[in-house]
């Protein structure tokens, strides 16, 4: 009976063994235990239990990676979104955020890629990843804040906010085929400040063929264009922080850029074109969810420009003439070399003194641009490279005389500062604004001549009996009137009211004069 007994507690032993054992091995543990078990994943774990996917992350069979936002991460988004936890889980694609937070396969944070693009459970859009070189995860712009949580059937990564499958500015630029782009923002590791989905951008997004044509002016690969060292500035110089629509552009705009090394300057042409910087905007008002993107036909680059050295040092009336000529974009070239004659703000005034107008009057004068590309050569000349008595072709197509002694002139103006540098070219500062047709005055005699009556209506005449060619001009150096000389009397009734130059030339000489038309 004894012997019975202990056989029998023997056998009570072993089945109770047994029965551990089989309890062991069912007790496996889930990503979502691991989620139901943390005190900072409150919420997540109602919003998996209220959607019915508490089966689907305890499945023993699946592998998962699961990025976990905390407790903190949803209340910051319900904040955002003007809401409540509450509200939160009563979002009708709730199911489809979380899943968009879960890999169908296990990734340990050592697996991690910069730029790695990996399609989470839900299917509405894709996850991008950043490794930063100081060892920061971040999963969209969410950054990986504990990593490497093990269960058996995967792994979890605690992030600090919620990311949303939403189409952001960076979907845009992959979706779109501008892959330059989106690798040179992860080689620069923007990824997460461009996929916020609460941020509220405008991207100037150059081309693939933009890019390319960078590469050849600076004689360098694609590839070395990715290895700038100031690629991060040269990306974030494209971006906005706020979200403007070309309806909102306007010429003239100055606009700070999320890069603080320069601002973008914004040109609407006449005929409807719109430029940042020398760029064109090809492509307006691609919507994302976070954003809007407008395509540009050139990388732009914050360097100082002579339009740079204009506004920063306080020529207020050469800029507002620049606008409105519409000469931003080819002043704005960093690739070109320029020497501007820049006049300063009381050589404006002085000349709409002079025509007895203001400022507003000369930025209006159909002639506004060729009056300021006569102030502009086509390469970088430095005060020392100027020759006395010479004669140098400006962007307008006409000339401008140059003096050395005893002091530097343009024309009738006085160099009073040169040699201001810039990236694109030199500035130099001139006492007066030139005109392109009074530049012909240069080449005539000082001699004089008298006309009578002064003022007149119909006729002039000359104080001599002249014979020859006459040219009349405004005192915007523009044409005006010109023949024979007959009989030294010139009729100007056909001109309106105003002050003029006259030109004359003849066999013996030639000679200039004014006069008033009444």
């Amino acid at each position: 009976m004894k012997k019975l007994t202990v056989m029998l507690n023997k056998a009570s032993i072993v089945f109770s063994t047994t029965l551990l054992s089989v309890t062991a091995i069912n007790a496996q543990t889930s990503v979502f235990d691991i989620i139901a078990a943390s005190p900072n994943h409150t919420y997540l774990e109602a919003a998996i239990v209220q959607e019915g996917l508490v089966s689907t992350l305890d499945d023993n069979n699946a592998s998962f990676t699961v990025f976990a936002p905390d407790d903190n991460a949803f209340t910051a988004i319900a904040t955002s979104l003007g809401t409540t936890i509450n509200g939160l889980l009563a979002l009708p694609n709730l199911t489809d955020i979380l899943t968009y937070h879960v890999l169908g396969t296990e990734v340990n944070s050592s697996a991690i890629t910069n730029g790695a693009i990996v399609q989470p459970l839900s299917t509405t859009n894709s996850l991008k990843l950043t490794l930063k070189t100081n060892g920061d995860v971040y999963v969209n712009q969410a950054k990986v804040s504990t990593a490497n949580i093990s269960a058996d059937n995967g792994i979890l990564h605690i992030i600090d906010a919620v990311v949303l499958p939403v189409e952001t500015v960076v979907d845009l630029a992959i979706d779109n085929g501008f892959s330059t782009l989106a690798a040179a923002a992860v080689k620069a590791e923007l990824l997460p400040s461009l996929t916020d989905p609460f941020a509220t951008l405008t991207v100037f997004a150059p081309t693939n063929a933009a890019f390319d044509d960078l590469a050849e002016e600076l004689d360098v690969s694609v590839s070395d264009l990715l290895d700038l060292p100031n690629l991060a500035d040269l990306l974030t110089y494209h971006v906005l922080g706020t979200e403007v629509g070309s309806n909102a552009i306007t010429n003239g705009a100055i606009v700070q850029p999320l890069s603080t090394t320069n601002s973008l300057k914004l040109t609407l042409k006449s005929n409807g074109n719109v430029f940042v910087n020398h760029a064109q905007v090809t492509n307006a008002d691609i919507l994302a969810d976070n954003g809007v993107v407008h395509v540009l036909n050139k990388v732009v680059l914050p360097i100082e420009t002579v339009v740079d050295i204009a506004i920063d040092n306080g020529f207020t009336s050469l800029t507002a003439a620049v606008i409105k000529a519409e000469l931003l974009p080819t002043l704005l070239n960093p690739f070109s070399e320029f020497t501007v004659f820049a006049p300063t703000n009381d050589a404006f005034q002085n000349l709409a003194t002079l025509l007895n107008t203001d400022l507003t009057g000369l930025l209006g004068n159909p002639n506004l641009s060729d009056i300021l590309t006569y102030h502009v050569l086509s390469d970088d000349v430095y005060s020392t490279d100027l020759v006395n008595n010479s004669s140098v072709a400006t962007v307008n197509g006409q000339s401008i005389q140059i003096t050395t002694i005893p002091s530097v002139k343009i024309n009738n103006s006085n160099v009073t500062l040169a040699d201001i540098e810039s990236d694109n070219g030199i500035v130099h500062v001139i006492d007066a604004v030139l005109l392109p047709s009074l530049a012909e005055l240069i080449a005539y005699s000082n001699l004089d001549i008298r006309t009578y009556p002064n003022p007149c209506t119909e006729t002039i005449s000359l104080d001599n009996e002249l014979v020859g060619d006459y040219t009349i001009l405004n005192n915007l150096g523009q044409h005006i009137l010109s023949g024979n000389i007959e009989n030294a009397c010139i009729s100007v009734s056909e001109i309106e009211n105003g002050n003029y130059i006259l030109l004359v030339k003849t066999n013996t000489g030639t000679f200039q004069g004014k006069f008033v038309k009444q």
